[in-house]
């Protein structure tokens, strides 16, 4: 059973799943970043472009979802370098550090609690996240034109693409296209007729919608809601 509750880092979740045994799982891509636990272990899960299945990884999970663009501060790697990927944090941390936060973790009343609290220390030794990154989620979750963002925010096309490689993973395209996903599945998933959905969630036509699904999700969209 999956659970997720907000956090007391701005912006981000934490939850604990249990997949039913034999149950293949479908994570779909949200523009974010996870710091993860599974089995006594710590591992990220970079940013997605498409479904991650998780079909052969019982047990308990539990972790913090970053607000997009926010993790690479806090982990000191460019979001581009883990794009669908999982890999354990020792591969990113020197293996000694790993041990030291993976016992605190474990010692933890529970470990979602643990990994909260191992975000939030490294938060406070970070960086404040950058502002103007808010502002193209914000934007471009909004349905704005990335071209348009851009000019709003005074930022080049070349140069936004760089700094959303670093933050996101991906150009501001691909993070407008998730985000559209992001808010259709939600509008479907309230009960909204497709061709609705389409058209509020600025897609061209139902067809539209149903390609970008389809591509993103590996589902027909009809079949991803009675999931």
């Amino acid at each position: 059973m999956y659970v997720e509750r907000a956090s007391r880092l701005a912006g981000a979740v934490v939850w604990t799943n249990a997949p039913e045994p034999d149950g293949a799982q479908r994570v779909l891509p949200d523009g974010c970043m996870d710091l993860l636990w599974h089995e006594g272990r710590l591992l990220v899960a970079g940013p997605d472009t498409h479904a991650h299945l998780t079909d052969g990884e019982s047990g308990a999970w539990a972790g913090v979802r970053f607000y997009p663009g926010t993790a690479p501060v806090l982990l000191g790697v460019p979001a581009h370098e883990l794009r669908d990927r999982r890999v354990g944090l020792a591969d990113l941390w020197p293996a000694s550090q790993v041990r030291r936060l993976t016992a605190r973790v474990n010692a933890a009343p529970d470990p979602a609690s643990g990994l909260e609290d191992l975000a939030l220390r490294q938060a406070a030794g970070a960086d404040p996240p950058d502002p103007v990154l808010r502002q193209v989620v914000a934007a471009l979750g909004k349905g704005r034109p990335v071209a348009a963002t851009a000019d709003e925010l005074g930022l080049g096309a070349r140069q936004l693409h760089r700094r959303s490689l670093t933050a996101f993973g991906y150009g501001p395209k691909t993070l407008a296209r998730i985000l559209r996903l992001r808010r259709a599945l939600a509008l479907a998933r309230d009960g909204v007729p497709f061709a609705e959905t389409a058209a509020r969630a600025g897609y061209a036509d139902q067809a539209h919608l149903a390609r970008d699904v389809r591509e993103l999700a590996g589902l027909p969209l009809g079949e991803l809601l009675a999931r």
